[in-house]
């Protein structure tokens, strides 16, 4: 079975998505684009933007 939540290589097991801080390791936040949800307790992250550069003939 190939599983998207962990990486196996010989004896050690990797990790690929974010656990939820609040329910603990085994939980792991759902990514929806532009945030980390879990479906378990609700808790969600948002994933932070590049701030735009503003030239700066612009800027005033």
């Amino acid at each position: 079975m190939i599983s998207k939540l962990y990486d196996i290589s010989g004896d050690a097991i990797k990790r690929n998505r974010h656990a939820c801080p609040r329910c603990g390791a085994g939980v792991f936040l759902a990514d929806h684009g532009d945030r980390l949800s879990c479906g378990k307790c609700g808790y969600s992250e948002f994933k932070s933007k590049k701030p735009e550069v503003v030239p700066d003939a612009q800027k005033e």
